[in-house]
C-alpha cells in the first residue's frame, strides 16, 4: 500500500513578498501559525499559487526549507519541486527531501510539451532520486499536456508516486483515472469540485481558497471522510461563488488580493503578475463581502 502524505485540505500557500519582491519570512511564519490554528491538514509551498515559476531558485528552495523548519512537525510540508527540466526538478526534489519535506509535488513539464513516454520518463527519473513521496500534478490548461491513463499506470507502478493532483476540471476524466488507475490516491486541484472528486474516492484538495477560509475547507473534506456528506456538500455549495471569483483572473492573482483586502498585508505580485482588473477586483470584493470573510 502506498503510503498517502495527507488526507483533507492542503493550503497551496501563497508566498508573501517584501516591497522589493523578495519572500516576507516574518509573514510566511505568521501564515503557517494560522494554517495549523485553523485546521489546514498540509501546506503546499512554492506551486503555482506560491509563485514559484517567478521565484529565483534560491528563494524558492528558502521557502520550502524555512517552512519545513518553522512547521517543526505539527503539520505536513510538501515543497513544489516541478520543472520543464528533469534535471532541475530532481535537484529541488533532493533539496526537498533534505530539508525534511513530507513530499514533493511534481507539475508536469509544461512548454516543452512532452510525449507521454517522455512524461514517463520525467516522474520516474524524479521519483527514483528521492525517497519520499511524489504527488503528480497534471492541470493541462496551464502546462499544455495531460497525463494520459497509460502512463499513470506506468508511473503507479514506482513505489514512491502515491496520488496525483488532478486538476484538469473534468470530473469525467478524473473519474476514469479512478477506475483505471486506483493504485494512485487523488487529490481534487479544483476547489469547486471537491465533493465531487471525494465522491470517485479523493482523499482531499490542494486548495487556493484555504488561503482564506483553511476551516470551512477543511469541514468539507472532514465531514466528507466522515460520511457527513450533506454537510460537506452544503458548505461546498456555499463556497461556491467566492471560489470561482478566486479565479475571475489567473491564480494567484485574486486570491492574493483577497488576502490583501483582508488586511494580512501579504504584499505585491511579481511581473508578469499584476494588479487586477477594476471591474474584477469589485467583484472579488463584492464576493468577499457576501461570504462575510474576516482575516483569522
Amino acid at each position: 500500500m502506498k503510503k498517502l502524505p495527507f488526507t483533507g485540505s492542503g493550503v497551496a500557500l501563497i508566498t508573501p513578498f517584501n516591497s522589493d519582491g523578495t519572500p516576507n519570512y516574518d509573514k510566511l511564519d505568521e501564515l503557517i501559525e494560522m494554517h495549523i490554528a485553523h485546521k489546514t491538514d498540509a501546506l503546499i509551498v512554492c506551486g503555482t499559487t506560491g509563485e514559484a515559476p517567478t521565484l529565483p531558485d534560491s528563494d524558492h528552495l528558502e521557502v520550502i526549507k524555512h517552512t519545513v523548519e518553522k512547521a517543526a512537525g505539527r503539520i505536513v510540508v510538501i515543497g513544489g519541486t516541478g520543472s520543464n527540466y528533469t534535471q532541475h526538478a530532481i535537484e529541488f526534489s533532493q533539496k526537498a527531501e533534505e530539508y525534511g519535506c513530507d513530499a514533493v509535488l511534481c507539475v508536469t513539464p509544461y512548454y516543452n510539451k512532452a510525449s507521454q513516454k517522455g512524461l514517463v520518463e520525467h516522474y520516474t527519473a524524479i521519483a527514483n532520486s528521492i525517497s519520499i513521496p511524489v504527488i503528480l500534478y497534471n492541470v493541462p490548461s496551464r502546462t499544455g499536456v495531460n497525463l494520459s491513463i497509460p502512463a499513470l499506470k506506468e508511473l503507479a507502478k514506482v513505489e514512491n508516486i502515491v496520488a496525483v493532483k488532478e486538476a484538469s476540471g473534468n470530473i469525467s476524466y478524473a473519474t476514469k483515472i479512478r477506475k483505471e488507475v486506483p493504485e494512485l490516491y487523488m487529490y481534487s486541484g479544483n476547489d469547486d469540485i471537491i465533493v465531487p472528486v471525494m465522491s470517485i474516492g479523493g482523499k482531499g484538495v490542494i486548495s487556493v481558497v484555504a488561503n482564506i477560509l483553511p476551516e470551512e475547507t477543511h469541514n468539507i473534506c472532514e465531514y466528507y471522510l466522515n460520511g457527513e456528506t450533506d454537510k460537506s456538500l452544503s458548505l461546498q455549495l456555499q463556497m461556491l461563488d467566492l471560489i470561482n471569483n478566486l479565479f475571475i483572473e489567473v491564480n494567484p492573482i485574486p486570491v492574493k488580493t483577497a488576502m490583501n483586502l483582508l488586511g494580512y498585508d501579504v504584499g505585491g505580485l511579481n511581473l508578469p503578475l499584476c494588479d487586477m482588473e477594476e471591474k474584477n477586483l469589485n467583484i472579488l470584493k463584492k464576493s468577499l463581502e457576501d461570504y462575510g470573510v474576516k482575516k483569522l
